[in-house]
């Protein structure tokens, strides 16, 4: 497993990508409540996704990556089932304290993996360009920006991305 080095103590984590464990969904939901609340503002998409993540994400055919930095939960990122052709990239976080290991780079790494197994053509994304950060991670992944969906769940969505897969690559 790839090491990381730790934040600010020197210390080094092993990082490891899991998917969806029962005993992770409160951490899901703890990393997301936090950067949305504190940036936007809880909207009731938001609790019906980070309340129920099984019965919302797993059960219709997605899935949710784990990040852990020995055996803490450090990131999130969920693929949420759109169809037989395409996924959406759905409430990825990583913890302050994980901030700036990389672990951005190896949850996107893991969506698009898995987007490619399961044959998809494409994943999508709604987001906000005051995310500055994860719009530069969306775009070194070669997600391009395409017009807003009218019917988003979100008040707070002022931009919306696709990453198309490569041909051949299904």
């Amino acid at each position: 497993m790839p090491v990381a080095p730790g934040a600010r103590s020197g210390n080094c984590f092993v990082v490891e990508i899991v998917t969806f464990r029962e005993q992770f969904a409160e951490a899901f939901a703890s990393l997301n409540y936090e950067w949305i609340e504190s940036t936007y503002g809880i909207e009731e998409h938001d609790r019906e996704i980070l309340d129920a993540p099984f019965e919302k994400i797993i059960k219709p055919g997605g899935q949710i990556f784990f990040a852990l930095a020995d055996d803490t939960v450090a990131g999130t990122a969920a693929l949420e089932n759109k169809g037989p052709d395409a996924f959406e990239l759905v409430k990825m976080a990583v913890s302050p304290k994980f901030r700036g290991l990389g672990i951005g780079d190896r949850l996107m790494n893991a969506c698009i993996e898995y987007a490619l197994q399961a044959k998809r053509s494409r994943i999508t994304l709604d987001s906000n360009t005051k995310q500055a950060a994860a719009i530069c991670l969306y775009r070194k992944y070669g997600f391009r920006e395409v017009p807003l969906d009218p019917n988003s769940p979100y008040s707070r969505v002022n931009i919306r991305m696709e990453l198309a897969m490569p041909p051949g690559s299904m």
